[in-house]
Formats: structure tokens, C-alpha cells, sequence
């Protein structure tokens, strides 16, 4: 191949290992989510709302850099589960909070070890991982 397209070369592409790396974890993440009927979505709101409980719509979107459209669904999942209710605001009717139910706050402690189980998939020592944890939130500040 001719010297002048190896910027188009798939080894020369950041996006890609940032890709394949990012649907390694979440496939890891699957089959342990699986066991409390979760999505990898609905594990990561259920994250925000266990640090943050009655936040509304918006600030979730903005924690998970995701857009409302995609989280509606997921809200509307979890609170079919019983996990979340949602509340509009008392003074602005338009602003929607999200609250843990009690169903929800309980999962927060069936799930403690997820974290501990996800991480034994992978053989990343705690330096690295730190490392890479610093460059990709660097990656999220851009």
C-alpha cells in the first residue's frame, strides 16, 4: 500500500482500540448485569442516582454524556422495574427529577461486588488502570 494512506490504517487509528476496549468492557459488564436484569445503560443511571438521588433528566444526561432521547427508554425501564420514580418539579413543571425507590436503593447493595467482578476480567494493574482512567476522562474534558 502506498506510504501516503497509512494515516487511513486501521493500527493508526486511536479511535478504534478506544472502540474494541469500550465493547470489551460492556460485554463483560453483560452476563453480571444479566443476573439483576440490567443493561449497562441502566447500570450507569442507577450509578449516577445511588451518588446523586433527585436528579433531574438533564444533569443525568449530562453525567453520562448522553443525549435525552437515549436515556428515555433506559428511565422508563427502570421505573417499570421499580427501581426509579419520576417526579416533576414543584416549581417549574417542566423539570423532571429522578428518585431512587426503596426497590432501588436496596439493589445498591446487591450490587457492591459488580465493580470487583467486572475488574477481574481484565489484567490491568492498578497503576495503568489509573493511568488510563486520567486519559480518557481527559479525552471526555475536550
Amino acid at each position: 500500500m502506498n506510504q501516503e494512506y497509512e494515516q487511513l490504517k486501521l493500527k493508526n487509528q486511536l479511535c478504534f482500540p478506544l472502540y474494541a476496549a469500550s465493547r470489551k468492557v460492556v460485554n463483560a459488564y453483560t452476563p453480571i448485569l444479566k443476573e439483576y436484569s440490567l443493561t449497562y445503560t441502566q447500570y450507569l443511571v442507577m450509578l449516577v442516582l445511588w451518588e446523586k438521588d433527585g436528579i433531574t433528566v438533564g444533569d443525568l444526561c449530562e453525567h453520562l454524556y448522553l443525549d435525552n432521547g437515549t436515556l428515555t427508554q433506559v428511565i422508563k425501564k427502570l421505573i417499570a422495574a421499580g427501581y426509579v420514580s419520576k417526579v416533576r418539579g414543584k416549581e417549574d413543571e417542566r423539570m423532571v427529577l429522578l428518585y431512587l425507590t426503596e426497590n432501588g436503593k436496596k439493589l445498591r447493595e446487591s450490587m457492591v461486588d459488580v465493580p470487583g467482578k467486572v475488574g477481574a476480567c481484565f489484567s490491568l494493574n492498578p497503576e495503568d488502570a489509573a493511568g488510563l482512567y486520567r486519559i480518557l476522562y481527559a479525552l471526555l474534558e475536550v
